[in-house]
């Protein structure tokens, strides 16, 4: 009976109903959420579509971002598109890759295709990965940012897609 009271006290301070922890200092789900309703109108600003999208990337000094997996990038993004996937954003390689923080920067995620097939499965349109790498890029002190609106087919022959070994190229050049 002892041990039976013994290890229900265990599981009980285990529990998520036991007294609350200190917060962890590294992670701030508050500053993340007031982030998040702060750049709300900005990027709101910051939508443009597929005709604004090509003419912003013929221009040499804007960077054209994505920050999809290695394995998804690899097997299609952009042409002249850098990968950098979302995990690996840090202060430290968003400098080594983009540099100055006032660089035109562009991006797209899966949620512009309307394929849904390797490469770009649509995700859960509120975790579509264009809100985390929009809000990280400005928590980051990158605000020179456009995004992509429309909604593209990959199969579009207008759209400068680049798959098979072209892609592999293209991900070692980021």
């Amino acid at each position: 009976m002892l041990r039976s009271c013994i290890a229900l006290l265990a599981f009980a301070a285990a529990s998520p109903l036991a007294a609350a922890q200190p917060p962890n200092p590294q992670i701030d789900y508050p500053a993340y959420a007031r982030l998040a309703q702060e750049v709300r109108d900005y990027r709101a600003t910051r939508l443009i579509d597929w005709q604004a999208f090509r003419a912003a990337a013929a221009d040499p000094d804007v960077l054209i971002l994505d920050a999809r997996s290695e394995r998804q990038f690899a097997a299609g993004h952009l042409q002249g598109a850098i990968n950098v996937p979302l995990p690996e954003f840090s202060a430290e390689r968003l400098a080594e890759v983009i540099g100055r923080r006032d660089r035109p920067i562009l991006i797209y995620c899966n949620n512009n295709f309307r394929n849904d097939r390797p490469p770009v499965i649509l995700k859960s349109g509120p975790v579509a990965l264009n809100i985390p790498t929009f809000l990280h890029l400005v928590a980051y002190g990158y605000r020179n940012i456009r995004e992509l609106n429309d909604v593209m087919d990959i199969d579009d022959p207008r759209l400068p897609w680049v798959t098979g070994a072209g892609a592999g190229a293209a991900a070692a050049g980021g």
